[in-house]
This record gives structure tokens, sequence and C-alpha cells, in this order.
């Protein structure tokens, strides 16, 4: 008879490698959708006459149902669990896409809608899955597929206008993400049913401890469920860690939509404005992997964190006063950019857990901080559009410097104490 602390089947009969590559064929498209709108952004506008608000409000739709997607997961985990739940996601990912095929703008919002939803339902599932499965290389496994996300949406930006070009249209562009969230759910389905086959489903099938394992990095809501700690939003390192990474949060999603169409704005033909944005998110893969092992080697967060965000405001604001289309300090502003923001989002999760004592306060405070993080990517997009309609590129970009100032004083506040 087995003891309680042995092996659960699945981690027996499930292999490790097939499990990896499941989680790595299904981050690809945890931003791939996203990072192929922007630089198809301008030519949508003119073809369905629309201003720069509304064309914003289709990102800023995703991002907030990242955010709704995010702060479901747990309760979504409880009942359904997360192997199954991450595979309705990344069908619902693959359903978005498909839909955004009709060159409408409904079908653009509702597509970009059901997107930003699965996305930020995977994105809660894919860390408990690696806590669960491969938790003997849970470091290597999360840095690769954080790569695999980067690369996706690297390649989607690098792309898109290309293949609108060759498929004749922008919707069919993005309609094409369809192909590899269908290649996932292929890769992931016979995953999530041999261990469904090994461990079956029940009541105590998902514990708190795993939701919150999820929840924590993906910000599943803001209190972690069957914990005491109900009034995170009183701590006042939660509140500054909220701040961090709603100013992370906006220059990623507020560049991300818009960095493509200011520099056409600045006479750039959208093709090579789409392979900036693939320089801005190859520049952050290597940060997002070494500078949080930098700071964790001798605890010096508030120095990385530090460079982190005076990185991106250096390049925010050398975008906004020096431009320069004519010269290469467009591609010097968007790799200083990418730095910045590539490490953002890492050092954030990574101080929450140096500074919380268990795991189910780290649950609590990075749903809490990851919630409003959201929130504030997907209010971004949507205000720089409005700002832009109103006043051109000038006050959008400097929403962005507000933004990366409000960052630096929570890290200010954060600081080095120690746990």
């Amino acid at each position: 008879m087995s003891s309680p602390a042995s092996p659960s089947p699945a981690l027996r009969t499930v292999r490790p490698a097939l499990v990896l590559l499941g989680v790595l064929v299904v981050a690809v498209n945890l931003r791939a959708a996203l990072a192929g709108y922007p630089p198809l952004l301008e030519t949508i506008r003119a073809d369905l006459g629309v201003g720069s608000g509304a064309a914003g409000l289709v990102q800023a739709g995703s991002v907030l149902m990242m955010s709704a997607g995010s702060f479901g997961a747990a309760a979504l985990t409880a009942r359904i669990g997360r192997e199954r739940l991450l595979g309705i996601a990344v069908a619902t990912i693959a359903l978005g896409s498909a839909l955004r095929s009709v060159a409408a703008l409904p079908a653009l919002v509702g597509g970009s809608v059901l997107v930003g939803l699965g996305i930020g339902i995977a994105g809660a599932q894919l860390t408990g899955v690696v806590k669960e499965h491969l938790a003997d290389r849970a470091g290597a496994v999360t840095g690769a597929y954080v790569v695999a996300m980067m690369v996706g949406a690297t390649v989607a930006s690098a792309v898109a206008v290309p293949l609108a070009v060759l498929l004749g249209g922008w919707s069919l562009s993005l309609a094409l993400w369809t192909v590899p969230a269908l290649l996932a759910l292929t890769v992931w389905l016979p995953v999530a049913a041999r261990i469904g086959r090994s461990r079956p489903v029940t009541a105590g099938s998902v514990t708190a401890g795993s939701v919150a394992a999820g929840s924590a990095t993906a910000g599943s809501g803001p209190v972690c469920a069957g914990t005491p700690e109900v009034r995170t939003w009183r701590d006042p390192f939660a509140r500054w860690t909220a701040c961090y990474l709603a100013g992370s949060s906006t220059a990623f999603y507020g560049w991300l939509t818009w960095l493509s169409p200011y520099y056409e704005s600045q006479g750039w033909s959208p093709q090579v404005a789409g392979l900036l944005l693939a320089v801005w998110s190859v520049a952050q893969i290597p940060v997002a992997l070494l500078v949080p092992a930098a700071a964790e080697r001798r605890r010096r967060w508030r120095f990385w964190a530090s460079l982190s965000v005076l990185s991106t405001v250096a390049g925010t604001a050398g975008a906004l006063l020096a431009p320069a289309p004519e010269t290469a300090l467009p591609w010097l502003w968007t790799v200083l950019i990418g730095f910045g923001v590539g490490s953002g989002l890492p050092l954030g999760l990574t101080v929450i857990a140096w500074r919380t004592p268990t795991p189910a306060r780290s649950a609590g405070i990075s749903g809490f901080a990851m919630g409003i993080g959201y929130l504030a990517a997907g209010l971004g997009p949507l205000v720089m559009g409005l700002l832009i309609d109103v006043g051109g590129f000038g006050p959008a970009i400097g929403l962005l410097v507000a933004a990366g100032l409000v960052q630096g004083i929570a890290v200010a506040r954060i600081g080095d104490r120690p746990a």
C-alpha cells in the first residue's frame, strides 16, 4: 500500500518531457495574438474608419479580460481541475483568433475579448502545472516558458504586416494565430487526459495550496481562497507592490499597442514599424531570465528594480523628445524600453516571493497586485488612444513617463528590507 507521501500516479505515469512540451506550446500563445494586432492597427483604423480611441479599446478589452480571467481562475480550477481548465483556456484563445477573421469591428472586439480571457485563465494555470508536474526543474522550466511567450510575441510582431499582404487582409493575418492555438490544444489534451486517468478529479484533487500556487504568479484574485488574510489591500507592502506592477504593466501594454503606430506617424512603413516592435520583444528575453537571478544573488532588489525603471523611463523620454526617425535612435530607445519592461514583471513577482512568510500570503498579495496591474494595463492603451485623438502622441507617451515615475516611487518604498 502506498503511503500518503508517495508520488501521485500522475507524476509516475505522465512523462515530464511530455508535460514540458505541452507547457511550452501553450506558452507560445500567451502573447502572440496580442502582439499581432499593433503593427496592423493603423491599417485597421483606415479600413474600419475608427479613431485611435476605438482602436485602443480593442487592446484594452483584451487586457481587461486577462484581468477577469486571472481573478476567476482560482474558483474555476477548484471546480474543473487545472489541466482541463488549461485546455479550455487554449480553446478560447483559438476561438477568439478565429472570430477575428471577420473584417468588422464587432468581430474584432469580440474575438479580442475572447483571446484576452483565454490568456488570463491559461496564465493562471501554467505555474501550477509546473509546480505539480515539473517541480524539480521549476526554475528552468519557468524561464523556458517565459522565453516561449516572448518568442511568440516577437514572431507575431515581425510577421503581422507581411502576412496581411500575403493573405490579402489584416483580418486573415490576425486569424492565423488560430493555428498555433489549435496546435497547443492538440498537444495538451492528451497530457490532460493522461493526468486525468492517473489522478481522477475529486473534491480534494485541487487543494487550497495548489490554487494558491496558481494565483500567486498570475494574479487570480485579491484574496487567496480559504485563507484568513482578507484585507490584503490594507498591507502597505501589497499596495506599493500593486503600484509597481501597475506602472510596469502600463508601460508594457502601452508600448505593445502604440509603438508601431507611433513610428508610422513619424513616416515609417508598417513593415519597418512592425520590425521595431519585434526588436522590442527580443530585447526583453535576456533580462527576463538574468535580472531576477542577479537580484536574488545578493538580495539587491531595489538596485535592479531601479535600473529597470530608469531604463524604461529613459527609453520612453527619448522616444518622446527625440524620435529622430531618420537615425538609429528609435532602435536605441526601443531596446532601453524592452530592457525595462522585460525585467519589470519578473522582479515584481520575485519580491513578493521573498517578502511574504507563507504561500497563502504570497497568493493574496500577488493576486491583489497583479489584478491591479492588469487593470492598469487594460486602461492604459485605451486612455492613450483617447489622448492621441485629442492631442497627438505627446500626451499619450507622457502618460507612460508618469507611470514610470509611480513605479520608481514604489521601488523606493518597497526597498530591500528582509522578509
